[in-house]
């Protein structure tokens, strides 16, 4: 999608901290960290969000959670301790960018509610 930011990021046109990247899946810093790791973990194909995940992503979204998510976990050395790891779902779910993206949140201990 031409005018999504995280497409851009994905793309390369708009510089990022890169944590991890395959031909699928791209994942960096967050610019407004909300603890001492925060990682977004995004698809380089273009999806909304979860809602739009398709029967076709299904190898996708596999990949993401039981290899991509684990893996920058272990590199940023908060699989031991535990992490937070949250994807927001439309206005009312605080989604702020219309792309699919996965919060890795760690390097503390997280309360719930956040804040």
């Amino acid at each position: 999608m031409a005018d999504c930011i995280f497409c851009k990021i994905a793309n390369g046109e708009i510089p990022s901290t890169k944590v991890y990247e395959d031909d699928r899946v791209l994942a960096f810093r967050d610019l407004d960290p909300q603890a001492p790791e925060h990682v977004l973990v995004i698809p380089k194909k273009h999806i909304a969000s979860i809602l739009d995940f398709g029967v076709e992503d299904r190898e996708l979204a596999a990949h993401i959670l039981t290899e991509v998510v684990p893996e920058i976990a272990h590199k940023l050395g908060i699989d031991a301790g535990g992490f937070r790891l949250v994807t927001n779902t439309g206005v009312d779910g605080g989604q702020t960018v219309g792309h699919l993206h996965f919060h890795i949140l760690g390097g503390r201990s997280l309360t719930w509610p956040p804040g």
